[in-house]
């Protein structure tokens, strides 16, 4: 086998296909009158946004507990963390990391007893992590109208209580890391601070894999049999990789507010975990296989196409469709990442 089918079998066809079409929208864009330079930085964008939430799939999958689908249960963590920093008037980078501070402790909890009801439940993890992803989203519409905030620039204004639908996070951590040593060349705008965050957390989960309790991990997602033979507390270990899971998310949904500027609410996060799961999985990961080539490559192959055909459609139909291409291409892409083969062997 030479290197080119080496290479094939190895990247698969089709992520080859999806990789083909992106680039083709690259080559078609400027001849449709679209800016190359505008469409890479979106691209860039999205996938600065979005990274932390695909990385947060690795540590579950890793243990066996499949892809988290309960993703929504950490991003809650998270959007408490952030309206609580701005609740408390912290502002600009602090405010940032002190909403990653103050989520943690949710996150945790939240992870702790998730991962308690998943070892409960073994063989089925994927079906109850979507119920709790539901449940909790529908619980917490009901807390965000209780919940004691009183910042004006939260609660609605009539009332004087619940929190309202979408809030700006300006004046508070909006950009905080995409203003960050970022890049402009022409058109082009890197948003060198997301990245290298992502960068960090990647380099963070790619030097636990690495270690001792790392490798443990991956035993018994990969032979559980075989890892409670070598001594190893099996379930310690899947709590262990559902917390982790739980705090990316939390992490994870910061850093997408930061950068688009707004703190989505009630129903927001139901719309989070199913991009996520999809952009790993074509990526080249599987149920119980992934790596942080996946999460990378898959991440942005998936907001690449989601970002490039709406745009170039546009300026070739002339006619301002893009939300509906969007979720036309975006569902399109998460149906063929869950209906793929997904069961493979390490």
């Amino acid at each position: 086998m030479n290197k080119m089918q080496r290479f094939i079998k190895e990247f698969g066809w089709p992520r080859l296909i999806i990789a083909a079409f992106l680039l083709s929208l690259f080559v078609i864009a400027p001849f449709a009158g679209v800016n190359i330079g505008t469409s890479l930085t979106d691209t860039i964008m999205r996938f600065s946004m979005n990274g932390v939430m695909v990385l947060a799939m690795v540590p579950m999958i890793h243990s066996g507990c499949g892809l988290n689908f309960g993703l929504p249960l950490g991003i809650i963590a998270g959007l408490l963390g952030g309206t609580l920093a701005m609740q408390f008037g912290f502002t600009g980078k602090l405010s940032f990391l002190m909403a990653i501070v103050l989520c943690t402790p949710f996150a945790l909890l939240f992870g702790w007893a998730y991962g308690k009801l998943l070892n409960r439940v073994k063989g089925g993890e994927m079906m109850i992590a979507t119920y709790v992803g539901f449940a909790s989203v529908s619980f917490m519409c009901m807390m965000w109208l209780l919940l004691p905030y009183s910042n004006p620039q939260m609660v609605w204004g009539y009332g004087g209580s619940g929190l309202r639908t979408t809030i700006s996070t300006e004046g508070y951590y909006y950009h905080v890391l995409s203003d960050f040593l970022n890049i402009k060349i022409g058109h082009l705008s890197i948003p060198t601070g997301s990245l290298l965050f992502f960068a960090l957390l990647a380099f963070l989960m790619w030097a636990f894999l690495h270690t001792k309790k790392g490798t443990a991990m991956t035993a018994v997602g990969s032979n559980p049999i075989y890892a409670r033979a070598s001594g190893i507390k099996i379930d310690s270990i899947r709590t262990l990789s559902v917390i982790m899971s739980t705090w990316l998310g939390a992490v994870g949904i910061l850093v997408y507010e930061q950068a688009f500027g707004f703190i989505q609410l009630y129903n927001g996060p139901f719309y989070m975990a199913l991009p996520a799961v999809s952009a790993i999985l074509i990526g080249g990961a599987s149920v119980n296989k992934a790596s942080i080539t996946n999460v990378i490559v898959g991440t942005f192959l998936f907001q690449g196409i989601v970002t490039m055909t709406p745009s170039v459609m546009n300026s070739i139909i002339h006619t301002d469709m893009s939300e509906v291409i969007r979720i036309i291409v975006s569902n399109g892409m998460i149906l063929y990442a869950l209906t793929r083969k997904t069961e493979e062997t390490r």
